[in-house]
């Protein structure tokens, strides 16, 4: 994971802007900035990115994107940049840092071991947001890959009164995530993940490398979501257009309560790897596998978190 880690950084360096002090100036309308919050006594950090129009978008919707397993925030913003979507549909990106790289989502990675409560942590990143950024209290999302998506998927459970709806990608729940969530909301969810990932089995099991633990499959998240959102378990199942020829199909599977407004919506990658749709692909194939070129995740993740609002 060492190599990872090497590579994100060197992404990063690849694609940073201009910086001026703790600012990377993107043009004279946006701005990518670094915010320290002190959370349970331990300084935590994060990049807010405000959108070209900011100041004239009134309050705004906002989307936390959450990076894996021994990655950071800048390098999760090259992986899956939201930027030019937010510049042209007007809302806050926030890229949190995991403490030592790492999210607590259950599995014993060290924010786990070392007993970090990331779910206040993004409490604390709401309230802040609230107060300080033009940020509408009812409009939070939380997405994210690998570490990030189990996160997400921990969010889902356990900050649904602030979180509208979330978007796993190349994850599922911790096993004792999933047997213990609740939802006292619903939560709209999307649950993106490639039958060839070799970091995540698409069938559940062991997650490797890196902190390991215990993951349930791509059905069993998808199902757990359908039964807590109250939605029909007969879903409009729809195969994608295969746009790009790169090896993969997607499947999209969509569950609805049409009763409460809510989706949950399944995307099977067919031979696609621990990867990003249309992201960037991190490390080579050998060792992710493929980044399926059918879809934008981007693109899909906000055109469905745009359609649902906190209750």
């Amino acid at each position: 994971m060492t190599k990872f880690l090497l590579l994100i950084i060197c992404f990063c360096t690849t694609f940073a802007c201009k910086k001026k002090g703790s600012l990377i100036i993107e043009d004279k309308e946006s701005e990518l900035t670094t915010v320290t919050l002190n959370v349970d006594s331990r300084d935590r950090t994060f990049l807010v990115y405000k959108p070209k129009g900011y100041n004239q978008a009134g309050r705004m919707p906002l989307i936390f994107v959450n990076h894996g397993g021994q990655g950071n925030s800048q390098g999760m913003m090259a992986v899956a940049d939201f930027r030019t979507v937010a510049d042209r549909d007007k809302f806050i990106v926030i890229y949190p840092q995991g403490f030592q790289n790492a999210w607590n989502d259950g599995r014993p990675t060290t924010a786990n071991q070392l007993g970090i409560n990331d779910v206040n942590f993004f409490r604390q990143m709401c309230n802040y947001a609230v107060d300080n950024l033009s940020v509408d209290n009812a409009r939070i999302y939380a997405t994210g890959l690998s570490n990030g998506g189990f996160m997400s998927a921990r969010i889902a459970c356990e900050l649904n009164d602030r979180i509208a709806a979330v978007a796993i990608v190349g994850a599922s729940f911790e096993q004792g995530i999933y047997n213990n969530c609740t939802l006292t909301k619903s939560v709209p969810a999307i649950v993106m993940q490639g039958t060839a990932d070799t970091f995540v089995p698409f069938n559940g099991g062991t997650v490797s490398p890196g902190a390991g633990g215990t993951a349930v499959s791509h059905t069993q998240a998808v199902g757990k979501l359908v039964a807590l959102n109250n939605c029909s378990t007969s879903p409009v199942v729809t195969n994608l257009p295969n746009i790009a020829d790169d090896g993969t199909t997607i499947v999209e599977t969509k569950y609805l309560n049409v009763t409460q407004s809510v989706e949950v919506i399944g995307y099977t990658i067919i031979n696609g790897g621990h990867t990003w749709p249309q992201g960037l692909q991190y490390l080579p194939e050998a060792t992710i596998g493929k980044t399926s070129q059918d879809i934008n995740a981007n693109e899909v993740i906000w055109a469905f978190f745009k359609k649902f609002k906190r209750n």
